[in-house]
Order: structure tokens, then sequence, then C-alpha cells
């Protein structure tokens, strides 16, 4: 099976694996738990993962942990996981699960989902962050697609709300040090921006 075959034949499996993109390591057994799916199921489906060189695995003890290959597959999920018909809901598990990844998830290290979303807008609406408002425009997007990190607006802090910040905990002085410090990426869930980069990072935690 050709390169082009194999990550074609994962669509299928984008909802089994999106426990991984929070940047975690995790066995098959916890995997098939967190996506509600059979154990067999999901050493398939990660088992096509593998193959298509999306994933990553490593022995510990009688386990093994997988995790994703790097952001760029964590990007390819997401955008995946919008793109794919939605499976139907089959339980009142089933469908608190869907319910609550799109009310928030992590985006490799980001929040994301409507919490993320929202977190950005209050921090573009309390004036800690300017340059833009958070939402993507598609008939104005240059470089900006859906699922995907952002490219064509530059979000800066305002210094006289720094503080606010410094007052929350963080180390501005340290993640400001890193270029870009402030970043974002279109969300696949909301279709606005969440929060990326270091102080995505950094907020999360």
């Amino acid at each position: 099976m050709s390169p082009g075959s194999r990550r074609s034949s994962v669509i299928g499996a984008r909802a089994q694996v999106l426990a991984l993109l929070d940047g975690r390591s995790l066995p098959s057994g916890l995997l098939a738990t967190e996506a509600g799916v059979a154990a067999s199921t999901m050493s398939e489906h990660l088992a096509r993962l593998l193959d298509a060189g999306l994933v990553t695995a490593e022995r510990q003890g009688r386990a093994r942990y997988f995790r994703l290959a790097g952001p760029s597959v964590a990007h390819a999920l997401e955008a995946l996981a919008r793109l794919a018909p939605p499976e139907p809901v089959r339980s009142l598990r089933q469908g608190t699960r869907a319910h609550a990844l799109r009310r928030a998830h992590t985006c490799y290290n980001n929040l994301a989902g409507w919490l993320g979303v929202e977190l950005m807008t209050a921090l573009i609406e309390c004036g800690l962050l300017t340059g833009g408002d958070g939402h993507h425009h598609r008939d104005r997007a240059d470089a900006d697609r859906l699922s995907a990190p952002g490219r064509d607006i530059t979000y800066r802090l305002s210094p006289r709300r720094r503080r606010a910040l410094t007052d929350f905990g963080l180390d501005m002085d340290a993640l400001l040090r890193q270029r870009p410090g402030i970043r974002y990426c279109i969300d696949w869930s909301e279709q606005r921006h969440h929060l990326a980069g270091p102080l995505g990072a950094a907020l999360t935690s």
C-alpha cells in the first residue's frame, strides 16, 4: 500500500485517538476506554496509524505506549475530525463524550474547543491581547485555514495589561523571550481562534 493510501485509510480511526492530542503517551487499553470502543477496535486503528507513521510506540514493561508522531499529526487529526462525517451517537455515554470533546480538549499543549476560544475572546475583550478579533474570516484569509496554526494575524500583549498575567502566576519575562510567544490556531470545532504558542501552553498548565 502506498503512503498516500495508508494515510487515507486512517480517516476512520480519527475519533478513537483524539485522546492523544494533548501530547500524552497512552496504552491501547486506556485509549479504548477513552474512546468508548472495544480493545480490538482500538488495536486495529493503532496498527493503521503506526503503519502510516502517524503515531509512535514505546514499550514500557508489558504495555506499549502510543503517542502522536508530532504536532503536524495533531493538526491533521483535528482537521480529519472536522471533515469526516460524524459518527452516529448510539448511547448516552457516547453522546456525553462527544459533547465534552467539543466543549474542551487540548490541541497538543493548548486549550481548545469552546473553552479555548472563549479564553482567547476574553483576553481580547479585556485588552490583554491586541491585533485581531479572535474570529476566522474566511473571505479575508490569506494563509489561515481551518484546523491549522494561524499565520495571518500578529497578536500582541498590551504592555499596560501584562501585569494581570504576572499576577495570575505566569513568568512573563521567560515567556516573552521565546519568539513568537503568542500564536493562535483556528479551532476545528468552533472555527474561531484559540491561543497557542508558549503563552497558550503556560495558561493551559
